[in-house]
């Protein structure tokens, strides 16, 4: 019986032993430099780091389906970027919805929480497009799938909580991706997010420019757009000699005299996207007596004269593709322009996009994001700027939300952020912030009996977060 358990007793030592050479065989296999524990992930390449005090920054490509259904019909390289602070800290998933920025940068999530921030480049926007491309494979969910498969490669680096942020459409991107895949995210934060339901009604658009801001400031915006009209004649010739000197076509849009009235009929809605109304003061006051060049030189300032050329048109075709397949695209009235001199009205995206791309209209895409976070929005936070249009059709909270939250920053623009809420809203909207991210302990004992306490856990950086609301030749969201 003792030769039994002395043998018991040998080969459970022995097997201790395996276990703990190869435990320790595995961890000195493990790589434990940040960057070296990324690129062992399959499918992940470096382009570029680059030094940040405090931070380590990696430029990434990622390899993704082209679709997500069918994973073996051929990839593509996703650029997506890492700005890395610890393993130990919550990571924000940001998302602009467009082009990925290569330059370090802190979303207002990530700073609230002193977090990692993984950022996305929406497929289709190059560098992070197939070849070639097949733009059936652009949609809301073949997008929300890519950030679906980043998080579950990054997860085993980033282990603690996760939250999607994003702003216009980058906020209706995180919104799509917990649309359609809710047990990713600990919380998500969209800034400005447009929410389209029905493409074909958009009197809310109408009301909004009928009564923001001041009737001063309204005219005033009115009355150079009308006088732009006016004078269609000598401020074509201008355009027209600014094309040739810059080399700008107009094929996709179908002609000069179209992408002009584009431009103009935008001055009034990118104003108000991009402006405060402490800004009126920049326009002219007397349109009728203005100079063709002090016209020009407004609308040029705010619309952009180059938006509507083919070449400014193809760096965005991903989006009016989508806009004019799943997102919607607004129409409004000019009721302050007389009909006569209107010519096109507001276009659609079919007019923004190459014809050799076809395009078909989805209609129920909206309707079911927007039916979802009615009846299932859980920890979502929406900020919108009270005096931004794109705020006139936003998402709304039904019976069915739980801990999640609309709310509107007075006076601002399509930058409305948390920090521009009124103080109990900015106070609750901190707190809830920190707590999805698994760090409200650290800000302060006990903030969500006490939300006014709560603060940003990271000291404000001007390189890091001064990033002001990049102004588009164009109301894109």
């Amino acid at each position: 019986m003792r030769k039994v358990l002395r043998w018991l007793l040998a080969l459970t030592v022995f097997i201790g032993t395996l276990s703990t050479a190869g435990a320790a065989t595995a961890a000195q296999s493990e790589p434990t430099d940040i960057k070296d524990r990324l690129l062992s992930i399959p499918g992940m390449s470096l382009v570029q780091e680059k030094p940040y005090p405090g931070y380590r920054y990696f430029v990434l490509d990622y390899t993704q389906p082209i679709d997500h259904r069918h994973p073996r019909r051929g990839t593509f390289q996703q650029r997506i970027t890492v700005l890395h602070k610890d393993t130990s800290r919550p990571t924000v998933f940001y998302t602009s919805g467009y082009n990925v920025s290569t330059t370090p940068s802190r979303s207002e999530p990530t700073r609230i929480a002193d977090a990692n921030q993984v950022s996305l480049e929406y497929r289709f926007f190059t560098p992070s497009r197939p070849a070639p491309a097949d733009w059936s494979k652009l949609d809301i969910w073949q997008a929300a799938s890519d950030q679906h498969r980043v998080y579950r490669a990054l997860k085993s680096v980033y282990s603690a909580n996760w939250l999607a942020t994003g702003g216009s459409k980058g906020g209706m991107t995180a919104t799509y991706y917990e649309r359609f895949y809710p047990r990713d995210m600990d919380g998500v934060v969209a800034y400005v997010a447009p929410n389209d339901v029905v493409n074909d009604e958009d009197s809310a658009y109408d009301r909004f420019f009928a009564h923001v801001g001041t009737k001063e400031c309204r005219d005033r915006l009115n009355a150079v757009q009308r006088e732009a009209l006016v004078r269609r004649e000598p401020l074509e010739e201008k355009y027209a000699r600014y094309a040739a000197e810059k080399g700008y076509t107009f094929t996709t849009i179908g002609g000069l005299d179209r992408a002009y009235e584009a431009v103009v009929l935008d001055y009034v809605w990118g104003f108000w996207q991009y402006s405060l109304l402490a800004d009126c003061a920049t326009v002219p006051a007397k349109a009728a007596t203005a100079s063709d060049d002090e016209i020009w030189n407004s609308v040029d300032t705010i619309s952009g004269f180059s938006a509507y050329t083919d070449q400014g048109l193809e760096q965005y075709t991903p989006y009016y593709y989508q806009a004019g397949t799943q997102l919607g695209a607004p129409t409004i009235h000019f009721p302050a322009v007389e009909g006569k001199l209107i010519r096109y009205g507001y276009q659609p995206p079919r007019n923004f996009v190459p014809r050799s791309i076809p395009m078909r209209f989805h209609p129920r895409a909206m309707r079911d994001v927007d039916t979802w976070v009615r009846h299932h929005a859980t920890h979502m936070l929406f900020v919108y700027g009270q005096n931004d249009p794109w705020g006139s059709e936003r998402f709304r909270l039904g019976a069915g939300a739980r801990d999640s939250y609309v709310f509107t920053a007075p006076g601002l623009n399509h930058g409305a952020n948390v920090a521009a809420l009124v103080p109990s809203q900015k106070d609750l909207a901190t707190a809830r912030i920190l707590k999805w991210a698994g760090v409200a302990s650290q800000a302060v004992q006990a903030v969500q009996a006490n939300p006014a306490a709560a603060r940003p856990l990271a000291r404000y950086d001007a390189r890091l977060d001064d990033r002001d609301t990049e102004r588009e030749p164009a109301p894109r969201p």
